[in-house]
């Protein structure tokens, strides 16, 4: 049974998070058959449509591919739905660049240690640095009983203290990371939970 028209694939859009690049969109649905996706991509530099790795594939998400690991090209990915004979018209994306348009991640705390007057904090940063990357760490804290006066600190070590706090009293913080690279286009990353810790009595 031959389909005239297929109807295209919707919301085609490209997640990033640190750095992990895919394209997902909505399946297409028919009443018979089993509906197959190919996606293509080009690059800002190479005006010509190249096959990923997902030709006719069931799942309605690809994964970049080694070759689209440079985070600072221009990709345009195209997706089309397949069935038997028939396909569907492409869908193009925006233009995506990695170092624009990611999502970063929290660093993740490894350690925590507490004094009278000080918390010293160890963290890992969320994704794995490239030559020419500046990491910087915003610290924001506050006492827990007044949590609307937050302070905050920056610094570019992944161990670091949060210094001259009062004894015995609960704080908590939380960290995000801002990343500074070639492009000179600061990006924010997502803030941390909040920990609290107490501290000790001297």
């Amino acid at each position: 049974e031959s389909f005239p028209h297929l109807p295209a694939p919707k919301d085609v859009v490209v997640y990033s998070y640190n750095f992990r690049s895919l394209l997902r969109w909505s399946p297409v649905k028919v009443d018979r058959g089993l509906v197959l996706y190919t996606v293509h991509f080009k690059t800002g530099a190479f005006n010509k449509w190249d096959e990923m790795n997902c030709t006719r594939i069931t799942q309605t998400e690809c994964g970049f591919s080694m070759s689209l690991k440079e985070r600072r090209w221009t990709v345009v990915l195209r997706v089309r739905a397949e069935l038997g004979q028939v396909t569907s018209n492409w869908v193009e994306t925006d233009p995506f660049v990695a170092e624009r348009n990611t999502t970063i991640g929290p660093p993740k705390v490894n350690s925590v240690n507490v004094s009278s007057n000080s918390i010293l904090i160890r963290v890992t940063p969320p994704f794995g640095s490239e030559a020419g990357d500046v990491l910087e760490y915003h610290v924001s804290y506050w006492e827990n009983a007044t949590s609307t006066a937050k302070k905050e600190t920056k610094t570019s070590h992944t161990l670091f203290k949060i210094e001259n706090l009062k004894e015995s009293t609960l704080y908590c913080f939380s960290i995000r990371v801002e990343l500074t690279t070639y492009s000179d286009l600061p990006l924010l990353g997502l803030q941390s939970v909040p920990e609290c810790h107490r501290t000790t009595v001297s």
